[in-house]
């Protein structure tokens, strides 16, 4: 099953969203990508999920072009909505699904704020993905 993963800079969101998935079910290729890629993954991200087991830290952002001609069984979009416009996906896919999550790159306060931030935002991505694995991806396999 092929899965893509969207949101904007590709640097925390999406990127925690495919380590999830990949770490649930290894049958599964996961990938991201965002409209206007950063050049790196976000360190706080790498850092909180390096905490649940799970190691981005050879992830890269990719453009969302490098996608378009392929064909997904699932393209998931991760924006918040009332903050961004999440990508449109023009692409060959059989189900698109929007789940909006807080871009804890966006946070201010002081650094223990922040790593709080981006750890209640990982722990939604995690419930979030892992129940639509087990509700649904799974009994797809």
């Amino acid at each position: 099953m092929k899965i893509l993963i969207l949101c904007t800079g590709n640097t925390c969101r999406s990127q925690m969203a495919q380590g999830f998935l990949q770490s649930f079910d290894i049958r599964l290729s996961v990938f991201s990508a965002g409209t206007f890629p950063a050049s790196k993954v976000n360190p706080i991200a790498v850092k909180v999920m390096k905490e649940s087991g799970i190691d981005i830290s050879s992830h890269i952002p990719k453009p969302v072009e490098n996608y378009l001609e392929d064909k997904w069984d699932y393209v998931i979009t991760v924006c918040d909505d009332a903050k961004e416009t999440c990508p449109v996906f023009s692409g060959k896919v059989k189900k698109r699904l929007h789940f909006g999550f807080e871009d804890p790159s966006e946070k201010s306060g002081t650094p223990d704020y922040i790593l709080k931030e981006f750890r209640r935002i990982r722990d939604q991505i995690k419930e979030i993905f892992y129940n639509l694995y087990t509700e649904e991806i799974q009994r797809k396999l």
